[in-house]
């Protein structure tokens, strides 16, 4: 499953790796109300929401599903400004049918298909639909749409100052510092590019970004099948130190599509790629396979040991190994004319982790 990204004819200028103040504030955001998502940041979540003002912490709660799962476009800007103030009143000048809509979708749950008829804000019928839909959502859902529908320039008034608060409360100390990181980022990135082509750069990205061989399109290994074109617009590619496990697009129809990335940490070891889970759920899905692994586990073995042991043929356990050897369950010595198999522990052991990281992803 895949992203696909056309940047066929697309000038290298378009292909723009930027910060984003807004983008980093709200990553932050999503980590305070999906704190599970970010056991790392586990003590400056908990040390922000303690120092938060009760009437801060209400006005993150009451909107908190707009960057809690996917996040709202205008939260993620295709041409990032220096300042947050500048992204804020690039904000404000959409038009409140591209502000509404982005809203809905992140409030009821839906995607864009949803809300591609009559806007909500003039048609009776999108509007009840939209409300039955946030009605599903929960009750701080449907009372956001209410209020959005009903007064959207008073909820967009409402989402900026909630916004600016949480700049005076602990992003405007803390976005310096993580500028500098970002910029460090960037720079490897143009590095990479000028040096050795886009392709290195993208894989720099992350391991789940990928140029194909042909050089037109940009792959983004995410758990969906989807595709668009930046031939008119461009790429923006905008860096997180945040932003771990959470490989973010937005790629609304005419938007530039867009990308936030988290920063490698130093030393960590790239995602492992939804192929390779799906492989690996897969393999151990089927009964004798599991039986096989259950046996490796324990310690390595030959085929001929493993048929003898679960009443096999030799040639039904090779056949079983190959698939879990392709999945990269298993490692495997030669001693003489015997070859033993064992369970990978550390494939196995983060299989689970790997699963969430490409669900999150």
């Amino acid at each position: 499953m895949t992203l696909h990204i056309d940047i066929a004819g697309v000038p290298p200028e378009r292909l723009r790796f930027a910060a984003s103040p807004l983008a980093e504030l709200t990553a932050m955001l999503h980590v305070l109300a999906a704190p599970a998502h970010h056991p790392q940041l586990a003590a400056w979540s908990a040390g922000v929401r303690a120092a938060l003002r009760p009437e801060l912490a209400e006005r993150l709660w009451e909107a908190e599903f707009l960057w809690r799962s996917s996040r709202a476009d205008f939260l993620m800007p295709a041409r990032p400004r220096p300042t947050l103030a500048e992204e804020l009143d690039d904000v404000d000048r959409l038009d409140d049918d591209a502000y509404v809509t982005s809203a809905l979708i992140t409030t009821c749950g839906s995607n864009r298909v949803f809300f591609a008829g009559p806007s909500p804000l003039a048609d009776s019928g999108a509007r009840e639909r939209a409300l039955d839909r946030a009605q599903a959502r929960g009750t701080l859902q449907e009372a956001f749409a209410e209020r959005l529908l009903e007064d959207p320039s008073g909820v967009r008034a409402r989402v900026r100052e909630t916004l600016r608060q949480c700049g005076e409360a602990f992003f405007d100390a803390a976005w310096p510092g993580i500028a500098a990181q970002l910029a460090a980022d960037i720079r490897l990135k143009a590095d990479l590019r000028a040096r050795q082509g886009l392709g290195p750069a993208l894989a720099s990205v992350s391991a789940a970004v990928t140029l194909d061989r042909d050089g037109e399109r940009i792959l983004v290994d995410k758990l969906q099948d989807s595709a668009t074109s930046a031939r008119e617009s461009g790429v923006t590619f905008i860096p997180s130190v945040f932003g771990h496990p959470h490989l973010v697009s937005v790629h609304a129809p005419g938007r530039r599509p867009t990308l936030q990335y988290p920063v490698a940490e130093s030393g960590a070891s790239g995602p492992v790629p939804l192929e390779t889970v799906q492989l690996r759920l897969e393999a151990l899905a089927h009964p004798v396979r599991l039986r096989l692994v259950r046996t490796l586990a324990r310690g390595p073995h030959t085929t001929g040991e493993l048929a003898d042991a679960w009443g096999l043929t030799p040639p039904e356990v090779s056949r079983h190994l190959a698939l879990l050897r392709r999945a990269g369950l298993l490692t495997s010595r030669r001693r003489g004319r015997y070859v033993h198999y064992a369970l990978d522990l550390t494939a196995a052991t983060t299989l689970g982790s790997d699963l969430l990281a490409a669900l999150l992803r």
